[in-house]
């Protein structure tokens, strides 16, 4: 079967379209569209249903452009952005797989319901070495963290750009995806 061939495909393709863009006009995002991609990523499910993640959702431009220079070169991102949410996690002894997978799961969510509706985003990465200048810039209290920021807005033509020759942005799908067991040989 060839790579999104068949109906079923066809009506998933839309998530396959969903792109990491790290470069935005200089256009803000309405407050309505922010509001819907947080609730989306708020429905997300976690492990036990903990819900650990809190959304901060940022629309000041000085304050994105300080996130961005505290975190470089993960957060260039962030540079151009008109908004972005944090997701901030606790830290909490023995939790830090499980948060790791909820996280990643609404950053994830972030990007599709961004680009359901017509936006972009882009994931961040926060190091550690990082992550307390950060905390410092969004006044988080003690115990919390942050490692993922999503940057979102209309996409530049740059940001649009394919950033692998057409038909090496994926492995071939007879490398990735195997039936029933491991390939022998």
């Amino acid at each position: 079967m060839n790579d999104l061939s068949g109906h079923a495909a066809e009506r998933v393709r839309p998530l396959v379209r969903v792109r990491q863009v790290r470069d935005f006009l200089d256009r803000q995002v309405a407050r309505s569209e922010l509001d819907a991609i947080v609730d989306v990523a708020r429905w997300s499910g976690s492990s036990s249903n903990s819900q650990p993640w809190r959304f901060i959702v940022m629309t000041d431009g000085a304050t994105i452009k300080r996130l961005a220079d505290a975190g470089m070169p993960q957060t260039r991102g962030l540079q151009t952005a008109p908004a972005a949410v944090v997701i901030a996690l606790p830290d909490e002894q023995g939790q830090a797989v499980s948060h790791a997978y909820d996280e990643g799961r609404a950053a994830e969510r972030i990007l599709i319901a961004a680009s359901s509706l017509g936006l972009a985003a882009g994931i961040s990465w926060v190091l550690p070495a990082n992550r307390e200048k950060v905390g410092e810039i969004l006044g988080l209290p003690p115990g919390w963290f942050v490692r993922t920021i999503v940057a979102v807005g209309h996409p530049s033509e740059a940001g649009l750009r394919p950033k692998a020759a057409p038909g090496q942005a994926r492995l071939p799908r007879n490398e990735v995806v195997f039936e029933e067991k491991w390939p022998q040989g």
